[in-house]
């Protein structure tokens, strides 16, 4: 062997450093002798005082935290949702058939624009359902339905339908079934118009079997109403504010109602935090005589008695020692930033107070209150402790802290509202694409506020984006104007030798409807937003310029009405940063296994300014 692998005084070098080194370790494993290996895989250790040692030297015996709880006695008391009253309707009972989602949110289908008809879709699948239901019936009915009851046929030449001419796939799915298929929305109407109205009313071919029309008339509308959820008479949506209002009561003292307010819902999902606890009002208002509240009922009061059990949670650390925690959280992957501080607060929960928390289930029905009355806990010293509520005391104290509470809607200095509401709301619900979106922006340079419309539909039923929509009927008014004069429109000829062109203003596209300041009345300082329009100007079209009308139910509000009514929109609702507010079909099952659907709208927070790039008085080189 070579010297120069010999190390002659191994354990001076070693000591002293002399030479670099490698250290190695080998594995201590456990070794078998038979071929028995429960034994091995124990991995026994036969010193307990040295675990022992191990728990007092990271302080496992000093018990600063109280005794465990082992036993607890709760008071509870429930009441029941009794009342319910939108923004624009009186009280009325409160109904659980059907999950609060689709009591608040719905808005009525819109089947006309103006004096168009649009929703081809819902017209055609209501004209399929009737013909179905009347395949029974002479074959001749089903001929003169579809003459009573036609599908709109688009007049190439006539420019007031514009709104379908516009549009080519609009255009082709009118001219497709016109004269072919049946306008279902036409009798629906018709039927819903007066309630002496009959399905076999103008139909010669009925002879003798009426009755049975009639019969299938009330299947139809029962079919129609349950399949979509139209709003009630009374509607909670208010267009001024873009959201929707109501209130909710529940039998209190004394004969009177505990009434809770929900004045600012617009997020598309209720919930506790939608609801403010309003002791201002003591009772919903005037019942209806269709909807009259039922009698007040004594709460329900339960005396629940339990053993509290340690809450958990996945990726929660262990409380004892030697055991390892299981990984589907990584609380270590967790990356707060400075102004995080809920997630900061779950950290230190997670971590520092895991085991310090115990739960006492109890199980509150849908559509109820519930508030503790009173809890008494015993814990292993056998000391009686009696709880309260961390959230007692006045509710706008910064210093109170409180979760799943309902605050308190008042002037300040109110008792803080101990109890726990659960409203009937839908646990998931659907939603489709949006029909209609509308983006409310402010225009810093033409100091004014805009409703664009990002998404209208088409009179076909489908929605289109709006920037196209309005190019297309622009395009189609300027050859309206060519097909009238013969020829294509020419601007006014300039002045002899001028250069330059004075224009008194801009145009912006068609789907820019402006929002313009007025005063409020009796106010001379306060302003709100009042829907306006934008003139439709085509060079060289002798005709008056028309006013460009929106084509979303958001911003046509009133417009439809006998006569046409003005849109104001609270000033403060357009924040910035701006709004965006969207229309869509939504969708949920009931508990009863019922499929409730209906149009709603959510209001969102914008995405900032815009410029429509309106301008006034400019001069402009020829």
């Amino acid at each position: 062997m070579s010297e120069k692998l010999i190390t002659a005084n191994l354990a001076s070098t070693i000591a002293t450093r002399a030479l670099p080194g490698i250290t190695q370790w080998n594995r201590l494993e456990g070794r078998p002798r038979t071929e028995n290996f429960e034994r091995a895989l124990r991995a026994e250790i036969r010193d307990p005082l040295w675990l022992l040692s191990r728990q007092w030297q990271m302080g496992e015996f000093r018990g600063d935290d109280a005794g465990s709880p082992i036993f607890a006695r709760t008071r509870i008391e429930t009441t029941r949702l009794t009342g319910y009253r939108a923004a624009h309707g009186s009280a009325e009972a409160f109904d659980t058939s059907l999950p609060l989602e689709a009591r608040v949110e719905p808005l009525p289908l819109a089947l006309s624009l103006g004096d168009h008809d649009i929703a081809l879709d819902i017209r055609l699948m209501l004209g399929r359902y009737w013909l179905k239901l009347i395949k029974a019936l002479p074959q001749a009915a089903r001929g003169q339905y579809i003459a009573a009851y036609p599908i709109h046929a688009p007049d190439p030449n006539d420019a007031s339908d514009a709104p379908t001419l516009a549009h080519a796939e609009a255009w082709a799915q009118f001219a497709a079934v016109a004269g072919r298929a049946m306008d279902g929305a036409r009798l629906y109407a018709y039927l819903k118009a007066d309630p002496a109205h009959r399905a076999s009313d103008g139909i010669a071919a009925l002879a003798g079997s009426e009755a049975q029309a009639d019969a299938q008339g009330v299947r139809f509308l029962a079919w129609f109403e349950k399949l979509l959820h139209q709003p009630a008479e009374g509607s909670a949506f208010v267009p001024e504010r873009l959201e929707y209002q109501f209130s909710c009561s529940t039998p209190a003292a004394a004969g009177t109602d505990k009434v809770y307010v929900a004045d600012q819902y617009f997020q598309g999902h209720l919930d506790w935090y939608n609801f403010d606890s309003d002791p201002t009002q003591t009772t919903l208002g005037e019942a209806t005589a269709e909807g009259e509240i039922t009698e007040a009922v004594e709460p329900e009061v339960t005396t629940l008695t339990t053993l509290p059990a340690q809450a958990t949670f996945n990726g929660m650390p262990n409380t004892r020692w030697w055991a390892f925690e299981d990984g589907r959280t990584n609380f270590g992957d967790i990356k707060p930033d400075t102004t995080d501080l809920a997630k900061l607060l779950l950290i230190e929960f997670g971590l520092v107070y895991a085991n310090d928390w115990f739960v006492v289930p109890f199980v509150v029905p849908a559509g109820a209150i519930a508030t503790i009355k009173g809890m008494a806990v015993t814990n292993v010293f056998g000391e009686r402790i009696w709880i309260e509520a961390a959230g007692r005391g006045a509710d706008d104290d910064w210093q109170r802290w409180a979760l799943f509470l309902t605050s308190v809607k008042g002037q300040g200095h109110q008792a803080a509202d101990l109890s726990l509401m659960i409203p009937p709301t839908a646990q998931k619900t659907l939603e489709a694409a949006p029909l209609e979106e509308v983006i409310f922006v402010r225009d810093e340079m033409a100091n004014m506020v805009w409703g664009l419309e990002k998404t209208v539909p088409l009179p076909s039923g489908m929605p289109k984006p709006g920037a196209a929509a309005a190019r297309e009927t622009r395009l189609f008014f300027e050859k309206d104007v060519e097909r009238r004069l013969g020829a294509p429109p020419q601007p006014p000829p300039a002045a002899s030798g001028a250069k330059i062109r004075y224009k008194v203003m801009s145009t912006v596209p068609e789907n820019w409807i402006p929002m313009i300041p007025v005063h409020v009345p009796g106010d001379n300082r306060e302003v709100q937003l009042q829907r306006a329009s934008m003139p439709r100007i085509i060079e060289g079209d002798p005709s008056p310029p028309a006013s460009v009308r929106p084509r979303t139910s958001l911003l046509r509000h009133g417009l439809d009405q006998a006569p046409p009514q003005p849109y104001f929109l609270h000033e403060e609702e357009v924040s910035r940063a701006g709004v965006r507010v969207t229309k869509s079909f939504q969708r949920t099952r009931w508990r009863d296994g019922r499929v409730w659907l209906w149009l709603g709208l959510r209001k969102q927070t914008g995405r900032g300014a815009g410029s429509s790039g309106l301008a006034f008085d400019r001069i402009v080189d020829l």
